[in-house]
């Protein structure tokens, strides 16, 4: 399962290098969970925190930089 930021302070370092090492299946998986905490149902129609949406953005930064970095669009 995934850890994911809640009260505790966000180390985006730390999260960069999780999101970096981990292969594109987890990666989108992690996105894809990330999306599920930002929406209105995971947060019972109130207004996601930041760490879920900071979360949600680096693993689609991660995903947009290996597409551009790959020239078959894919790992």
């Amino acid at each position: 399962m995934y850890s994911f930021a809640g009260d505790s302070p966000l180390d985006l370092r730390a999260l960069r290098s999780r999101l970096e090492a981990m292969d594109s299946p987890a990666l989108v998986r992690f996105g894809q969970a990330a999306a599920y905490m930002c929406s209105p149902r995971a947060n019972m129609g109130k207004e996601p925190r930041e760490a879920f949406l900071v979360q949600l953005r680096e693993a689609r930064d991660e995903w947009r930089r290996r597409q551009t970095a790959s020239p078959q669009g894919c790992q």
